[in-house]
């Protein structure tokens, strides 16, 4: 599948589909998690009406650390292998992932006023995360220093990659450290979830509503990235003819 799209036109004809399904079935079901969020799921007996936040900050979670693997993955496969399509996926994942994974620093910021009374604490989850927003940052910002466009490619897939190791340092922060404020995983547990069935199927409904969402961005600026560098080749390749 992924050596099948990595022709630029293969991949051109995917994204036509991809988009428009991507797109109506994030609206969808962001819309679907959005009412049983806000209108069915009951107030937590402690938190109120806070926990909704949960409902976006969770998913957000979820994505900055999903699309953070994705872009490292694909800036591994243009790295030894040199394929450009891995390398426009990376770029295009990269602000993308950057814009969930501040939305969670955000939306958890006030979740913690208002449960921890305190906008920031600086354990284990919440700076790894922060660290993660800054690799997505950093990322974007060594690929723009560098003019020359391979240069700029191969220095920002070593980055992308060193990256990595931050993941499992967010995923079991809590378990590794103690005195961490942040709880535990409720969802992905080995006795099952934690939370009332009230509550999980909004956050799931989110969840894949926002992966979809996703998918609609990155394919969109993917295929625009592949639209512009075609055109740039056109233009170099009429003024050596002129």
């Amino acid at each position: 599948m992924f050596s099948y799209l990595a022709n630029p036109q293969r991949f051109e004809k995917f994204a036509c589909i991809a988009i428009p399904v991507c797109g109506g079935l994030a609206l969808i079901l962001i819309v679907a998690g959005l009412w049983f969020g806000l209108f069915s799921s009951p107030v937590d007996r402690f938190q109120g009406d806070t926990i909704r936040i949960m409902y976006v900050h969770v998913p957000s979670a979820w994505l900055g650390l999903a699309l953070y693997f994705a872009m490292g993955g694909a800036s591994f496969v243009y790295f030894i292998w040199r394929h450009n399509l891995a390398d426009v996926a990376a770029a295009s994942i990269a602000p993308i992932g950057a814009v969930f994974a501040g939305l969670c620093l955000i939306t958890g910021s006030l979740w913690g006023k208002t449960t921890w009374g305190t906008w920031w604490v600086w354990d284990a989850r919440l700076t790894s995360m922060l660290i993660q927003f800054l690799l997505f940052l950093g990322y974007i910002a060594l690929r723009a220093a560098i003019e020359e466009e391979r240069l700029a490619a191969r220095s920002a897939a070593i980055l992308a990659m060193v990256g990595l190791v931050n993941l499992p340092i967010v995923r079991f922060s809590v378990e590794w450290w103690d005195g961490i404020l942040h709880q535990g995983a409720t969802v992905f547990r080995a006795d099952g979830p934690a939370i009332h069935g009230s509550q999980l199927l909004p956050l799931a409904l989110m969840a894949i509503g926002f992966t979809f969402l996703a998918g609609w961005m990155v394919f969109y600026r993917m295929r625009s990235a592949i639209m512009a560098r075609k055109a740039a080749n056109l233009q170099r390749i009429r003024e050596a003819r002129a």
